[in-house]
């Protein structure tokens, strides 16, 4: 199968970012696939546990496993938000490997303390790290990949937003909303497509803000418990695979760049154009 492109996606290793490395996967491109935990037994210390408190399942060789089941090629590459000298490793070796990177997926955040903790018990040196891994990596990945990109003309950034960062928080932290760190990192990151579309769409460059609503992750049934029992308070979270069908559409139909430079809600998005034939149910 010809190659459409190369991917890198970050957060591969679970969630939406395992299932959006698939679906581009499925839309014919090789995958750079980035996280922190690489296999089984090369684990990283994760910040959110299970309901047994146990660390999330996946890891970057299972998503890679299933990438070149289906004919495509992958690479896994170690990545920490909190470490630019991980950042700067990993896209060398995707560069090494495939020589280009067409679309940047940033998919993956920072889910230690600081990140949803009260605004005066917080430690401020965890609101640094929050603002340093759901900022500032993000945009040192961009700044690393984007000269290559516009050498060739041609490059699709794709940042997951939230509406934490468009709007005050309807209860209090305790209550169920979300703390400044969130909003505020979520608002900055926000601000980059439009940038990034203003700067340098006439030279071939496409970026996209995704905001994937309330989705079923191993990150969010870990925190607010198994869907069945959001569902029976009439909470219903899409699957991982309404934000990738969205991300997958914007890859390969928006060729001309419509849209890019807007925030795109996923959920509504894909229910419209009926990307996934088994959702909504």
């Amino acid at each position: 199968m010809a190659t459409k492109g190369i991917a890198m996606v970050t957060g591969a290793s679970r969630g939406i970012g395992k299932a959006t490395a698939i679906a581009l996967a499925h839309a014919g491109y090789d995958l750079v696939l980035a996280a922190r935990t690489l296999s089984a037994d090369n684990r990283a210390v994760e910040n959110v546990l299970d309901q047994q408190g146990q660390p999330l399942a996946g890891n970057l060789e299972q998503t890679k496993a299933e990438i070149t089941a289906l004919g495509n090629k992958a690479i896994a590459v170690p990545l920490d938000l909190l470490d630019k000298a991980s950042i700067d490793k990993a896209i060398q070796t995707a560069i090494h490997v495939f020589g280009k990177i067409d679309v940047l997926v940033n998919n993956a955040i920072y889910q230690g303390p600081g990140l949803m903790s009260d605004l005066l018990k917080s430690d401020f040196a965890d609101i640094e790290k929050t603002f340093n891994a759901n900022v500032l990596a993000q945009l040192y990945l961009v700044r690393g990949l984007l000269p290559e990109m516009l050498s060739r003309g041609s490059g699709i950034i794709i940042n997951l937003t939230s509406e934490a960062g468009m709007i005050d928080p309807p209860l209090k932290l305790a209550e169920g909303g979300w703390s400044f760190a969130h909003g505020a990192t979520k608002a900055a990151l926000h601000r980059m497509a439009g940038i990034l579309h203003l700067e340098y769409h006439e030279q071939g460059i496409r970026a996209y803000n995704l905001e994937p609503g309330l989705v079923a992750s191993e990150s969010m049934v870990a925190v607010m418990g198994e869907t069945s029992a959001l569902e029976q308070m009439g909470i219903r979270p899409a699957p991982v695979t309404v934000p990738a069908a969205v991300i997958r559409w914007l890859c390969e139909q928006d060729t001309a760049g419509a849209m890019s430079g807007q925030n795109i809600h996923a959920q509504p998005f894909c229910k419209q154009r009926e990307l996934l034939e088994d959702w909504p149910k």
